[in-house]
């Protein structure tokens, strides 16, 4: 019997071509927008905590603690200011401090970013070398996965970085960078990074304002005004967490950012405009379920002759019944089928498209755990839809729809 009534179901909804189509449309549209925010959000959520797990503290210059957070862990924005090389060795003293990682930020290689930095930053984020080595000396750069794939890095390739964080900056050509490493694909910022000493990028600067690093006296001179970007904290204790900030920002030229708290305060900024979206994908479910409703119960009005002679030709009022019931379900769930699809590929599709910029990654191959209550949903939608048009075909009268 529920086989008969969903091949009825098939027939019946392919012999109404339009609205079969506009029906399946309007759900999928809804559950695509869904699917689209669900998929999305997850992975950069999840990318973002990835990229700041054991950061307890970004020491910096000055500023936005949000900007230095963006500009150091994930490194999508411009950063904050320098801090002078002493409070490296001052933090590195401290007993509350496990480790304090320098980054030396400001150039560019045809948009990855160049860090200075020194071998802790790469074994941090569990990197490990695919070809090549981790660099030991000035001038020798390490590519992460993605930057070289890109930029179509090999061992022994040198390359002059640019100033500034952005594509079109004004090139250090005297100061070339040797490939010594490429890094294998970790999922985390530094796939998209080019490593290098910290050393490096000091005298890339050097080498452009004529400074001769032989010279014994300039050189003193120029390492009293060293300068990083910025810390990269570990706690050795809780209670760091309470004191260590308090005394970074009681000094006048330094911030101290927490990135767990940082990285909320963004998500909650971003969340509101999310929820609004995923308000108006609700919306468009609700609009579907009614166009659904709409169009099952013009259907019965049309097609009560037919399902009267179908009761005089033995069928039960239950076959009816799961007959209406069948229409919705098949709609709902092709419909959420065909919208789970175009949701990941808009996914993927995006993904593509903010990888140009190498700053976000998504994949419409990652499937969420939220997305399981989609089918389910859409399901419910489909049979509340037509369980009105279904009773009503279940009392179907014989006698007076006939003698009409």
């Amino acid at each position: 019997m529920r086989m008969n009534a969903f091949s009825l179901a098939v027939k019946s909804l392919r012999h109404r071509p339009l609205s079969t189509a506009l029906n399946l449309l309007l759900m999928a549209v809804g559950v695509a927008m869904m699917t689209f925010l669900l998929a999305a959000s997850e992975q950069l959520k999840n990318n973002a905590m990835r990229d700041v797990q054991g950061i307890d503290l970004v020491v910096g210059a000055k500023g936005s603690p949000l900007q230095l957070i963006l500009s150091s862990v994930y490194h999508v924005d411009i950063p904050t200011g320098n801090i002078p090389l002493a409070t490296q060795a001052q933090l590195a003293s401290n007993r509350m401090v496990r480790k304090a990682i320098p980054l030396a930020l400001g150039d560019s290689y045809r948009g990855f970013r160049i860090v200075g930095t020194t071998g802790d930053y790469i074994t941090h984020y569990n990197g490990v070398i695919a070809t090549g080595k981790l660099f030991d000396s000035p001038m020798q750069a390490v590519f992460g996965a993605d930057a070289a794939e890109r930029v179509g890095a090999g061992l022994g390739m040198q390359f002059a970085g640019a100033h500034g964080l952005a594509q079109g900056g004004e090139q250090h050509a005297d100061a070339p960078f040797t490939v010594v490493g490429i890094l294998k694909r970790t999922g985390t910022v530094l796939d998209r990074l080019v490593l290098t000493p910290v050393e490096s990028v000091w005298r890339v600067h050097e080498v452009e304002h004529g400074i001769d690093v032989n010279d014994k006296e300039e050189k003193a001179a120029m390492d009293e005004e060293r300068e990083l970007t910025a810390l990269l904290v570990q706690y050795a204790s809780p209670l760091a967490a309470v004191s260590l900030p308090r005394f970074i920002n009681s000094q006048g030229e330094l911030q101290a950012a927490q990135p767990a708290f940082e990285s909320a305060r963004l998500f909650r900024m971003l969340g509101v405009g999310v929820d609004v979206l995923r308000g108006v994908a609700a919306f468009v479910l609700l609009a579907a379920a009614l166009s659904l409703f709409v169009a099952l119960y013009n259907a019965l009005e049309e097609r009560r002759t037919d399902l009267a002679i179908l009761r005089t030709l033995g069928a039960p009022p239950a076959r009816l019944f799961m007959l209406l019931l069948a229409e919705g379900l098949l709609l709902a769930l092709v419909g959420a089928a065909l919208g789970w699809a175009i949701g990941h590929i808009a996914v993927e599709v995006l993904g593509q498209v903010l990888s140009r910029d190498q700053n976000l990654y998504l994949s419409g191959w990652i499937v969420t755990p939220d997305e399981i209550w989609l089918l389910p949903v859409a399901a419910c939608v489909g049979l509340l839809a037509s369980l009105l048009p279904a009773i009503r075909a279940y009392r179907t009268d014989i006698a007076a729809t006939l003698s009409r």
